[in-house]
């Protein structure tokens, strides 16, 4: 078994739709990952439920050539592009390398409506996508680099699938676990994801004990970042509300 088909935790998709992409980026900076948050995008829609979470299912363009190119192209059902909506487990986000290309759209409501219906997670691009107004609408996240009108033959010639890309300038390998929140995207390798999504949610429940004494006054001095007494302090606010 390979790091990216190795078996996650029961609780740690759970845990990663509670914890802010911030925090993510701390643990995996901690961990010596710089380079984890897709640049060049933002939510586009605002779905009902937390955080988008899944691993990755990858989409790879190159620039698109005048001969193979053509609207006609689309005739073919196992066109990489269609095939790869086909083809997303349930579960996962579908990863589209774009290049950064934003002249173009990455695709539109029907495909993005078809990846809903067939049960993923959520779709991250770093292309724009087209009929961005009514896929704002959708209760389905997707994350890009906005709208744009024309379609992608123009500068994209889809050609493989679930292999390893660049989305805004992060690597990402199949499998990697994709989350996403109202600041954007991150990449977490997906060897690291239990333990980045257990130590995640300890750092989160540290400041929300941190945030409760700076808001009542308290200096940075010994809270931010904790000393031995407020961590000893964090301990007893812990045991007092069970957590």
């Amino acid at each position: 078994m390979t790091d990216h088909d190795k078996d996650l935790a029961a609780d740690t998709l759970d845990l990663l739709r509670k914890v802010s992409v911030a925090t993510l980026c701390t643990q995996l900076f901690k961990r010596g990952l710089r380079n984890v948050f897709i640049q060049g995008i933002g939510r586009l829609t605002d779905p009902a439920a937390g955080n988008m979470v899944g691993p990755a299912y990858t989409m790879r363009n190159i620039p698109a050539r005048e001969d193979l190119d053509q609207i006609s192209a689309f005739d073919d059902y196992d066109h990489p592009q269609r095939k790869g909506i086909e083809s997303v487990p349930p579960g996962h986000v579908l990863v589209l390398d774009c290049r950064g290309e934003t002249r173009v759209a990455s695709g539109g409501q029907i495909l993005t409506t078809r990846l809903k219906v067939r049960g993923a997670a959520g779709l991250v691009s770093d292309g724009p996508v087209r009929d961005s107004g009514a896929i704002s609408q959708m209760d389905f996240p997707v994350y890009c680099a906005g709208g744009s009108a024309p379609l992608n033959l123009i500068h994209h010639h889809a050609i493989d699938l679930n292999v390893p890309i660049g989305c805004g300038g992060v690597a990402v390998y199949p499998g990697d676990i994709m989350v996403g929140d109202d600041e954007g995207v991150a990449v977490i390798p997906r060897h690291l994801a239990d333990e980045v999504a257990r130590d995640a949610a300890e750092q989160e429940k540290m400041e929300a004990f941190i945030l409760e004494r700076i808001e009542g006054g308290a200096m940075l001095r010994n809270n931010y970042p904790p000393n031995a007494e407020t961590r000893a302090a964090f301990a007893q606010w812990r045991k007092q509300r069970g957590i």
